[in-house]
């Protein structure tokens, strides 16, 4: 998995929910229309145990669902046809890992709510953290209707 970036790069965080789905198809339309590149990152959270070593039984098991949860992601993506599409499967912290991602991108887009999203909020917190923090425009894509 590419996981280079930079200014001719947009980066679209997606979980697998209905949010990021909507943010992959605008992140799509807009590398199309600037001709840019395109990065796909799902980020999952790393499972820590309290010594500080990664949790050897569990890792694989979440690192699977995550791998399969990107594949659908990218499976239902729209035309791409004439855009370079990355795609990164990293383990961290949804927003750490987008921020760390935005620092030589050109933009990055990511879903209103994600998967943990209570309903009414009209952001998540990792929507929230990459406004707050990232180091190129931000886009938040929102849901047309409520959900």
């Amino acid at each position: 998995m590419n996981t280079d970036s930079g200014p001719g790069t947009i980066i679209v965080g997606v979980d697998g929910s209905g949010h990021s789905g909507r943010a992959l198809a605008w992140a799509v339309d807009e590398a199309k229309l600037r001709g840019l590149a395109l990065k796909v990152i799902y980020a999952f959270p790393a499972m820590i145990s309290l010594v500080g070593s990664t949790g050897h039984e569990y890792y694989p098991q979440v690192e699977m669902e995550a791998k399969q949860a990107l594949e659908r992601s990218l499976a239902d993506m729209p035309d791409s046809t004439g855009v370079r599409v990355d795609r990164a499967l990293i383990a961290g912290s949804p927003a750490k890992v987008l921020v760390d991602a935005s620092r030589d991108a050109s933009m990055l887009v990511v879903g209103s709510r994600g998967v943990g999203g209570f309903r009414g909020m009209v952001m998540g917190s990792v929507s929230l953290q990459c406004a707050q923090h990232a180091h190129c425009p931000v886009v938040v894509v929102r849901s047309i209707h409520r959900e």
